[in-house]
């Protein structure tokens, strides 16, 4: 097993008090798996990708685990964490297209960044150059500065930087966002391919495009108001999803050949809850088409199938 989290509860500090933006995250990747990590704007995606390789000042270390290939990463403490970066776990960063410093050359940040993490840039250059081929770049795009660069671009470049020391675990956070449709397919089957020529381990993609992760996951994990949903492969998320939520989500995505001024788009009523003060029981309750009066409790997140698992009283079984 590549990455196992437990119990994982990382707040956000404000004045008005905590934020519960991930409370109590259970879910394992394994090895060579590809995790898609999905839902609504707010549920806390990029807080648990964010919680696994850095908590900036705003975020609280609550309780959990977070063990990869072995060993526990102590998440808490960022002084601890930077034997583990880049190395054991490294990010594509949200907005990485504005992720490199403006004012270096390519290649002269990378060699910084290299020697900072104490690796020889000289030795690596040779592995450097070969994965720029591999992405479709001209060589000289280290010769460069950022801005000389188009979107695509820097994002390719960005995920050369992000893999160099071949991560077990690789953290894609909305990396084809503000990409045009034939730059995300690249970039999508670029992640797939550093994952099967063995640059990374493990992967987790982080997006609210299911489209994406359609093309690249190998399972997809839907979040909530900070809690998790569903897990499952992708082909039941998309085809045989279980929970009201996912199941929603699924339905409100736009369908190949179907003309949209005939047929109206679904949506999910209502607005998700505020994690200040989260409700009791199931976050999801009052959006729910299904919601009872065992929702009340929270529901566990458990297995109903082979590797397939809901936290949902009604899809568990215990409706009444």
């Amino acid at each position: 097993m590549s990455l196992q989290v437990t119990d994982l509860r990382v707040y956000y500090r404000t004045l008005a008090g905590d934020v519960k933006a991930l409370d109590g995250a259970t879910f394992s990747i394994a090895d060579k798996e590809i995790m898609g990590l999905a839902g609504e704007s707010g549920c806390g995606k990029s807080t648990l990708g964010n919680s696994l390789i850095r908590l900036d000042g705003r975020m609280k270390y609550i309780g959990g685990s977070v063990n990869l290939d072995g060993a526990e990463l102590p998440i808490w403490d960022n002084a601890g964490m930077n034997e583990f970066r880049f190395r054991d776990v490294s990010v594509i960063p949200q907005y990485a297209m504005s992720a490199m410093n403006p004012t270096r050359k390519i290649g002269k940040m990378t060699e910084e960044l290299l020697e900072s993490r104490g690796e020889s840039y000289r030795q690596i250059r040779p592995e450097l150059l070969r994965r720029v081929d591999l992405v479709g770049l001209d060589r000289d795009v280290l010769k460069r500065y950022p801005i000389e660069l188009s979107g695509g671009m820097k994002q390719r470049m960005v995920m050369v930087i992000s893999t160099l020391l071949d991560p077990s675990l690789l953290i894609a956070d909305e990396v084809t966002s503000a990409l045009d449709v034939s730059t995300q397919r690249a970039v999508a089957e670029t992640l797939v391919s550093f994952r099967d020529r063995g640059f990374v381990k493990s992967m987790m993609v982080i997006t609210h495009d299911i489209s994406i992760l359609y093309q690249t996951a190998d399972t997809i994990l839907i979040m909530y108001a900070g809690k998790l949903a569903e897990k499952a492969a992708t082909k039941t998320i998309i085809d045989g999803c279980r929970h009201p939520y996912t199941k929603l989500l699924i339905s409100s995505l736009p369908e190949v050949g179907i003309r949209y001024a005939n047929k109206k788009l679904k949506g999910i009523p209502g607005s998700p809850p505020s994690l200040l003060k989260p409700p009791t029981g199931c976050r999801f309750r009052d959006r729910c088409p299904l919601a009872f009066d065992k929702c009340v409790e929270e529901p566990p997140f458990v297995e109903i199938a082979t590797d397939h698992s809901v936290a949902c009283w009604k899809v568990t079984g215990t409706d009444a």
